[in-house]
């Protein structure tokens, strides 16, 4: 989704065309993802992503890729503050869920057993993530030994501090969902029949009245700590509208919480210890993956834990920001440090369903749009807050507007033989182009609107910075975005293409162009590594930018402007790499295929 802003870079540059100078900005130390008041700070030690888990009774569709995308990039941008002492102090995880009533019954429905169904579609997302440039450091399945061993802790710990205990449980029961609901959450609506079933309110799904003996966790006891620990962490659920919703949820009733079923019901997970009679719920097995990867219950696990981020879709919020908290703090662990949540896909303004036949397939959308392609559209267009649409036609009219012409165009442009036929870095004429415009001699050719440029990228790596920390990724994108159209217009105004190198007259201005485009396209380039890790490489290579050169924490623009020694001036470009991103013929597209029942 693409939204107006108001540019500040202008009404800068038009103060400096009025006499003003413009200050040199300064290289700030780009800290992690963490609340508002300590974005100058040094970074943490040590950072770990993690997504959901993912259910594997259906194939991926594109939501868990989204998920999975969103992670990554925050990732992969804190890597970038640091190469090599960041990249080995941050971890990130994913995996599937594998246990559950859930799957058992769709491992029936496929004539397989349980663990055969796992490992296929367990498979599936593994190979779609590698596709798709997943960075994962760890992939998690709840049927692995280790994850067992780190569950049956977990609940031993609460069974030692009395939170846990064996009564009658009775209510509504969700397999769809895997939860139990009060009667307030449960409505009617027509069945098959056209009788009234009830379903859940939220999710739509059928519930079932069950009544049985379980393992029961005293939750109710956990109201005003899991209040005090969002009183004194604002940021701890981001954005800032899924804070609230807790908070809310908080002033409600918190009954304790059956985190067990007979396991003469569901007898695909993991046993309760001492007590074969029962399976432990499949909500609190599979939140303790997070646990699981970081070494829980080891010595490594408490210096990875108080760092660890979850990036959740909004379905799972009350899991993640109320059962999980609660259950850490019973096992007397802290909650953890931030709670990304991210809305849903729909598809042209449907939600996507097995019955309507639109789920999506993201291994099709990658092969179609290409990886950096496809990973661009989701992490561009998905906003947080709510919910986004999928068509085909908007995907190739972004691609297409923002990565073959606007990015590769100006990539071309600058780099074409005939516009830089030395095939380097053009010197930067300091004279052609002051610090300080108010001063300039008779051979200065910048204008307002060109001091509006150097200011608008100059501020662009913060931005982007604080756009991640907000868990506004597609904020980042629309401001790199802009600044590309800005440069484009830069270019377009000047037109270099209408001077010669050999006139001493334009050749200095001439260089000057190129040299400040070719530096605005290593910004670009170096700012979109979370996120097209591939076309950014392809970019940063054909402008002979290494790889040690590549990192946040001393990412300087246009040093020349501010009267600094550059060290690409003068370089030779890398070689001619083709175009950056080909354009999506829209009327050869073939639709995406769709997963059918």
């Amino acid at each position: 989704m693409v939204f107006p802003r108001v540019c500040a870079a202008r009404r800068l540059g038009r103060a400096v065309a009025r006499g003003l100078s413009l200050r040199e900005p300064s290289r700030p130390r780009l800290c992690s993802s963490g609340p508002r008041g300590a974005r100058d700070e040094a970074p943490e030690a040590r950072a770990y992503f993690t997504t959901p888990i993912f259910y594997v009774n259906a194939a991926p569709h594109i939501g868990h890729l989204y998920s999975a995308l969103l992670a990554d990039a925050l990732c992969r941008h804190r890597r970038l503050r640091a190469p090599g002492a960041a990249a080995a102090a941050t971890r990130f995880s994913t995996g599937t869920d594998e246990h559950g009533l859930k799957i058992q019954q769709a491992a029936a429905a496929a004539g397989l057993p349980p663990a055969e169904l796992c490992d296929r579609v367990s498979a599936q997302f593994r190979r779609l993530f590698r596709d798709a440039g997943v960075s994962s450091t760890d992939f998690i399945r709840t049927t692995e030994a280790r994850h067992r061993a780190a569950v049956q802790h977990f609940w031993a710990a609460l069974r030692a501090r009395g939170l846990l205990y064996k009564g009658l449980y009775e209510g509504w029961y969700c397999a769809s969902d895997e939860c139990f609901l009060p009667e307030a959450k449960v409505s009617r609506q027509p069945g098959p029949a056209g009788d009234p079933c009830p379903v859940s309110a939220e999710s739509g799904h059928p519930v079932c009245w069950t009544k049985e003996e379980n393992y029961i966790f005293r939750l109710s006891r956990f109201r005003e700590p899991l209040r005090r620990w969002l009183r004194d962490n604002p940021q701890a659920i981001t954005p800032e509208p899924f804070q609230r919703k807790v908070l809310q949820w908080l002033e409600e009733d918190l009954p304790d919480l059956s985190v067990s079923r007979k396991s003469s019901h569901l007898h695909w997970g993991i046993p309760v210890p001492g007590d074969d009679s029962q399976t432990i719920y499949v909500w609190l097995d599979a939140l303790v993956n997070y646990l699981t990867v970081v070494g829980y219950p080891g010595a490594e696990f408490e210096s990875w834990w108080p760092t660890t981020s979850h990036v959740i879709g909004k379905d799972i919020l009350k899991f993640h920001a109320i059962y999980w908290p609660a259950l850490l703090l019973g096992a007397g662990l802290s909650p953890p440090h931030r709670i990304y949540v991210h809305s849903h896909w729909t598809v042209r303004g449907q939600k996507m369903s097995k019955s309507l036949g639109n789920v999506v397939d993201p291994s099709s959308c990658l092969d179609r749009y290409t990886v950096d392609g496809f990973r661009y559209f989701l992490l561009r267009q998905g906003v947080p807050n709510w919910d986004c649409d999928y068509y085909e036609e908007k995907v190739v009219k972004l691609l297409d507007s923002e990565l073959a012409d606007a990015l590769g165009g100006l990539l071309n442009r600058c780099t074409a033989q005939r516009m830089n036929p030395s095939g380097t870095y053009p010197a930067f004429c300091a004279t052609c182009f002051p610090r300080e415009p108010g001063l300039a001699g008779p051979s200065a050719r910048a204008g307002a609107e060109d001091y509006a440029l150097v200011s608008a990228v100059a501020a662009l790596p913060r931005q982007v910075a604080d756009n991640y920390a907000d868990f506004q990724i597609y904020k980042a994108l629309e401001a790199v975005s802009s600044c590309v159209r800005q440069t484009n217009g830069f270019v377009q105004r000047h037109a270099p293409w209408k001077l010669s190198w050999e006139s001493p007259v334009d050749a200095p201005w001439l260089g000057t162009v190129l040299h400040v485009a070719l530096e605005c396209l290593r910004i670009f380039g170096t700012l979109l590594q979370p996120v097209t890790p591939s076309l950014a490489d392809k970019l940063l290579s054909r402008l002979g930018v290494s790889a040690t050169e590549r990192g946040l924490g001393e990412l300087a623009f246009l040093p020349r402007f501010y009267g600094h020694p550059c060290p690409f001036e003068g370089r030779k470009l890398g070689p001619e790499t083709g175009l950056l991103f080909p354009r999506l013929d829209q009327s050869r597209a073939c639709l995406v295929k769709v997963h059918r029942t």
